[in-house]
């Protein structure tokens, strides 16, 4: 890999201004390989140069890939004013320039979302091109009837739009009493879980998603708690999409 001033390194890697980096190298906080450096344009190698603030390695990522649990009344953006965002939930040590949610959720959906500042990974998922799958469990007032599941799974057709086959199957009753579905679409348009089940006059009481790809939400997350997906995952979900 090209190699990389150390106050660009810094700046990157601990969402700080240039010159806030140069600030830690002038305080003698910074090493590497294990040596103090103060020199902000040292070149070195991200991948493989041993840098430490404060005696803590600083790892380098090209880019973030994070995995939400968000929780109801959170919106999916990077800035609403007067609302509280996805963004918002990014601890001190993960937040960097540029990172969004791929694909957005309601305010009142709750679920996996994946953050990431890389938009060439972000389009490839999001793309109706690739077709990648996404799990939802669909909380509903009434029982599916049989017209309606094979409506869902054959195509539902909707005033303005036809929608792809769905899968849809029973998957338990929750504890006020509604049926659960799981529902997994391939496509994204605006509501479409919510218009789908409009349709049947059957409004969505919660829907809460449970996966993108092939990569299912970590049932060890809470709701407002993240963590980094591993490079394994990343692969998992860029398979999955057609």
């Amino acid at each position: 890999m090209p190699t990389m001033r150390l106050d660009k390194f810094l700046s990157a890697q601990l969402n700080l201004s240039r010159t806030d980096a140069k600030k830690l190298l002038r305080a003698g906080r910074v090493t590497v390989g294990g040596a103090p450096e103060t020199k902000g344009e040292r070149q070195l190698d991200p991948d493989a140069a041993e840098v430490s603030v404060d005696g803590n390695p600083v790892v380098y990522r090209e880019h973030l890939y994070l995995m939400l649990h968000k929780p109801a009344g959170v919106v999916s953006s990077t800035d609403a004013p007067g609302d509280r965002t996805v963004l918002d939930l990014v601890p001190p040590e993960l937040r960097r320039a540029g990172l969004f949610p791929a694909g957005r959720l309601d305010r009142d959906t709750t679920g996996f979302v994946l953050l990431t500042d890389d938009g060439a990974f972000a389009h490839a998922i999001l793309s109706p091109s690739r077709h990648v799958p996404k799990t939802y469990l669909v909380t509903l007032t009434r029982p599916v009837t049989p017209e309606e599941a094979a409506a869902v799974t054959s195509g539902l057709i909707l005033p303005d739009v036809a929608l792809k086959p769905a899968s849809l199957r029973f998957a338990e009753t929750a504890p006020d009493g509604l049926p659960v579905y799981e529902l997994v679409i391939t496509q994204g348009i605006y509501h479409q879980v919510k218009r789908m089940f409009a349709h049947f006059g059957d409004p969505v009481v919660r829907l809460h998603r449970v996966s993108i790809g092939g990569l299912r939400l970590d049932p060890a997350l809470s709701p407002g708690e993240m963590r980094l997906l591993t490079p394994e995952e990343v692969a998992e979900i860029r398979q999955n999409g057609v």
